[in-house]
Order: structure tokens, then C-alpha cells, then sequence
């Protein structure tokens, strides 16, 4: 197929969508169809600071709230919904929305627990690489728009396959309570505190 998408070990995906069989402007981008994310997007209700599942977290048992590691301004927990196996969220203890209200603290301390959970998932896991990133605001895709969260998502050569496409599912191999014990031994104690 002329213009399919290759790999850089020159690996043909002809199954994505090319940005130049779009209408209007061609682009060098592929479209990767999630429609499970629309509720997300669609989704108005945002949880108060009353009912926010991140301000929640830490006063559950680790297992209970999935939390691998705690630090003094920010925690490390798994993602309920995880895009991979092993997509770990990183968020301050205080409740602020946007990473330009998080205090030098906080944003010093989750830099540091995003490179230990990167660590620690690479040798947990053996990924080949990482997503990360934040959605800030409701606009912008934010699940939950008024706590700052930064997603960590392993990346696996050739993780993405049909099932999360043709079939709107995404093939966990392994249960949350698992990982979440595993990465929270593998994790180093002196960062932990």
C-alpha cells in the first residue's frame, strides 16, 4: 500500500489511516480511533474536592487505593482505567488543577517520582518506552479536570493491536492489586518517603 506507515525497523502498518487519504488539508499525522475516550470528553460532571478520588487515595490502605509509592507532597498510584499494563498516575496530596498551582514542592517531587516509576517500571516490566503526560482542564480530555495528575504509560513495541480499535477493549494481562504489589517492592524505599 503506497504511503502506508512504517515502522523504523521498516514494518508496514497498512491498517492506520495515513494523513494524506484525509479530505482537506493533508497532514503526516494517523488517526487512532478511541472512541471509549468520548466519555471522558462528553462527560460534564467533574467530582468536587468533596468527592475527588485523588484527594480520597490517601487515606485508604495503599492496596486498597492502589498507591505504590507515597512521598511528602505527591503519591504514585495505578490507573483505574489503565492504557497499558502498568499506567501509573503521579498527583500532589493537595487538591489544585493545574500544574502552573502546584507549588515547587510539588512539582519537584512528582518530577522525581515520574524518574523512580520510570525506573521501576522498566525493570519490572521491560517496556521500550513511555508515554507521559497531563491533560490539563476538562477541554483538553482531563477524566478529572480539578486534581493535577500526570499519566506514566508504558510503552511496549507493538502493544497496540485490534482489540482496543475493532473491538472498543483493552487487554489488561494482569490485575491491578498484582502490579500495584510488585511495583511497590520494587520500589526503592529511600524515594518512597
Amino acid at each position: 500500500m503506497k504511503g502506508a506507515p512504517r515502522d523504523y525497523d521498516g514494518t508496514e502498518y497498512p491498517d492506520a489511516e495515513p494523513g494524506e487519504q484525509f479530505a482537506a488539508s493533508p497532514d503526516a499525522f494517523q488517526r487512532l480511533w478511541t472512541p471509549h475516550r468520548l466519555a471522558y470528553v462528553k462527560d460534564s460532571h467533574q467530582p468536587s474536592e468533596h468527592d475527588c478520588p485523588f484527594c480520597a487515595a490517601p487515606a485508604k490502605s495503599d492496596e486498597e487505593a492502589l498507591i505504590v509509592a507515597r512521598g511528602q507532597h505527591a503519591f504514585v498510584l495505578l490507573n483505574l482505567f489503565p492504557y497499558n499494563a502498568g499506567h501509573l498516575l503521579v498527583c500532589p496530596y493537595r487538591h489544585v488543577a493545574g500544574y502552573d498551582e502546584a507549588n515547587s514542592e510539588e512539582a519537584n517531587e512528582m518530577a522525581l517520582l515520574t524518574q523512580t516509576a520510570m525506573r521501576v517500571l522498566r525493570r519490572t516490566g521491560g517496556n521500550d518506552g513511555f508515554n507521559i503526560g497531563m491533560n490539563q482542564g476538562e477541554i483538553a480530555g482531563a477524566g478529572i479536570a480539578a486534581h493535577l495528575h500526570q499519566h506514566i504509560v508504558p510503552r511496549w513495541k507493538h502493544d497496540s493491536n485490534f482489540f482496543p480499535i475493532i473491538a472498543g477493549t483493552k487487554a489488561v494481562p494482569r490485575l491491578l492489586g498484582e502490579v500495584r504489589a510488585e511495583l511497590a517492592a520494587a520500589w526503592p524505599a529511600a524515594e518512597a518517603d
